[in-house]
């Protein structure tokens, strides 16, 4: 979650870095400071804003080529100025920042303390600085080899950022489990917790794999893994600009990724039909072994899970296999049943969300196949997968996924045709009338989009609403679910998703005049039904918007609020009817006066369990 930022090079280092932590600014903190290496070490930092930690600096003063940079999102510490990084050992010459967790560093904390170690924050960070700093008087290493040798001391997930004033010319950066990107530019690398912080400056990038360690100079950098021995991987091209990572005249960057949608689909599915047959960015496993695949298990968090609800019913309807979606921080602890004839789908936006990184990581130990579907190229993910198929959305700042869910559903519905192409369980003409619905959900996305204003009407009404559902049937219960997510995460009111069919279990009792009910319920096979549950709320009181299909006059008479997007078949409809649920909760937040990018408590990519 934290941002991290280093930068060594010709330039002045101190704007750089501050520039680079308002890029990762998306990823949620609640402090930050840096660490300018000049003669000697100069750090500040403030709980709060960057604007907090930009008032307190003289950058005349700071005027060193070598510095690091942080956001934090609190874990072990409360969010006050003592526990922002960068932390430093007791010299006041060597400064860490850090992304993660060091699951030990109680006992850690604990026996430097005892040996004379005087440590003044609350946070697992700080214990990485003194045991370096260890390293370096006891041992006489180099500032590398100290991190290398600590590093063996360390349990947990995380990714470091080390530089000292003894060695002012080099960043060292470790990577475990969480992200870390090397931009190599001109006379200048940087180091960063993710790519937006290196736009502009560069186009080159190396995503560090797991348990590498670089060493960052202004003339390049070199890669070792955790005990030295040289690596050579290959850089890879960014094509995201600058201005694709700016708001672009936009008031929010949510916004802005709202509209990009029909883009964004367009670019995933570029590209993905060769001689007539659907291909994958990477595939390293075998039609012949696809063939023999009895169940598919779906792993995924948050509204990624929402799309891997999506999957399941496109996957089991086009192959007929069964699948089990599963909320990826449970997955490996309830002990799946997997093995050679299953296959995982692996769905992350940045590619480096743990709980789902994991859950791939526990399929591929007991033997299941592995297909990543991530939005980052060179993730994590991406290179523990047997398959890869990127996303291809582009940078989405804000935090509320918008265009990334969309990618993703029509990606996993890829997915889910590429099974059925290897398998026979559909014949070519069927899958490319299926590639043609798909090939037109970006003109209808965008009718839908322009049903902006409707929405805006109708969240006026409702911006002090107490509690809001959302019901669905079949392809729009994970619509529901995921109007729901949107709405209580941007405006912080209380809102639930369910089947439609699960009202009169319990849910029903929430009714009562006046609450406002979201209903999808736009044209499929158990149409019917969800007009008997629209029924059901009404009688008892409830306003409902229903989301509806394009010149449905049925439905339309039971509501009270109606909008309309265009006609799309049932498994793919999901990518239509959501873009009036992103817009409500936009505009509901909006009408409340909340940041509809930096929601409170949240971040982007998740990167600690």
């Amino acid at each position: 979650m934290c941002g991290i930022v280093g930068y060594v090079g010709r330039d002045q280092a101190l704007p750089i870095v501050l520039e680079g932590l308002r890029r990762l600014e998306y990823r949620g903190y609640d402090s930050a400071g840096v660490a300018i290496v000049d003669g000697g070490l100069t750090v500040a930092k403030r709980a709060g804003r960057l604007a907090d930690l930009e008032a307190v600096l003289e950058p005349s003063a700071l005027g060193g080529r070598l510095g690091v940079g942080h956001t934090r999102w609190a874990t072990h510490g409360a969010p006050t100025d003592r526990n922002a990084h960068p932390h430093v050992d007791c010299t006041g010459r060597l400064a860490v920042i850090h992304n993660g967790i060091i699951e030990n560093f109680q006992g850690l904390r604990a026996r430097l303390a005892k040996e004379g170690h005087e440590l003044a924050s609350e946070t697992d960070t700080e214990v990485v600085a003194h045991l370096i700093e260890e390293r370096l008087r006891a041992d006489g290493l180099g500032l590398a080899d100290a991190v290398r040798r600590t590093v063996r001391d360390l349990e947990g997930a995380y990714a470091l950022v080390v530089c000292s004033a003894d060695e002012p010319d080099l960043l060292v950066g470790v990577k475990v489990a969480s992200p870390l990107v090397v931009g190599l530019g001109d006379g200048e690398t940087i180091l960063a917790s993710d790519v937006p912080a290196v736009l502009g400056r560069t186009e080159r990038a190396i995503p560090l794999a797991e348990g590498q360690v670089v060493v960052a100079t202004a003339a390049g950098a070199s890669v070792t893994d955790l005990e030295g021995r040289r690596a050579r991987p290959r850089p890879i091209r960014i094509d995201w600009d600058v201005a694709r990572a700016q708001k672009g005249g936009y008031d929010s960057f949510m916004r802005k990724e709202i509209d990009e949608q029909p883009a964004a689909i367009r670019d995933t599915l570029v590209g993905r039909v060769v001689d007539g047959r659907i291909v994958l960015d990477e595939l390293r496993v075998s039609d012949d072994a696809l063939r023999e695949v009895t169940k598919v298990f779906v792993v995924a968090c948050g509204t990624a899970f929402h799309s891997g609800l999506v999957a399941k019913y496109a996957i089991e309807h086009w192959t007929r296999l069964p699948v089990e979606i599963e909320i990826a921080s449970e997955f490996r602890y309830r002990d799946p049943v997997l093995g050679p004839d299953t296959l995982t789908l692996a769905v992350s936006q940045s590619g480096e969300t743990i709980d789902t990184l994991e859950a791939a990581r526990h399929a591929r130990r007991q033997g299941s196949h592995l297909v990543a579907v991530t939005n980052t190229v060179g993730s994590s993910l991406a290179r523990e997968a047997d398959a890869v198929l990127y996303t291809h959305a582009g940078p989405e700042i804000g935090v509320a996924a918008t265009k990334t869910f969309a990618t993703q559903m029509v990606s996993q519905h890829l997915v889910a045709l590429y099974l059925a192409q290897a398998r026979g369980t559909k014949f070519p003409e069927e899958i490319a009338d299926v590639l043609a619905e798909l090939a037109a959900l970006p003109a209808k996305v965008q009718r839908a989009i322009g049903l902006d204003d409707r929405v805006r009407a109708i969240a006026e009404r409702y911006r002090d609403a107490r509690d809001v559902l959302f019901i669905g049937r079949h392809t729009g219960y994970p619509a529901a679910l995921e109007g729901a997510l949107k709405l209580k995460e941007l405006s912080y009111l209380h809102a639930e998703g369910y089947p439609a069919g699960e009202l009169k279990h319990g849910p029903i009792a929430l009714v009562e005049d006046g609450v406002p009910v979201v209903a999808v319920a736009t044209r499929c096979h158990v149409y019917p039904k969800m007009l008997s549950n629209i029924q059901e709320v009404k009688a008892r009181g409830a306003e409902v918007i229903a989301v509806v299909t394009e010149g449905d006059v049925e439905a339309a008479a039971l509501a009270d609020h109606v909008l309309e997007v265009p006609e799309t078949p049932e498994l793919l409809a999901p990518v239509v009817v959501t873009v009036p649920l992103q817009l409500l909760a936009y505009h509901i937040a909006r009408l409340r006066g909340l940041d509809v990018d930096r929601p409170r408590n949240l971040a982007k990519s998740v990167t600690v369990e």
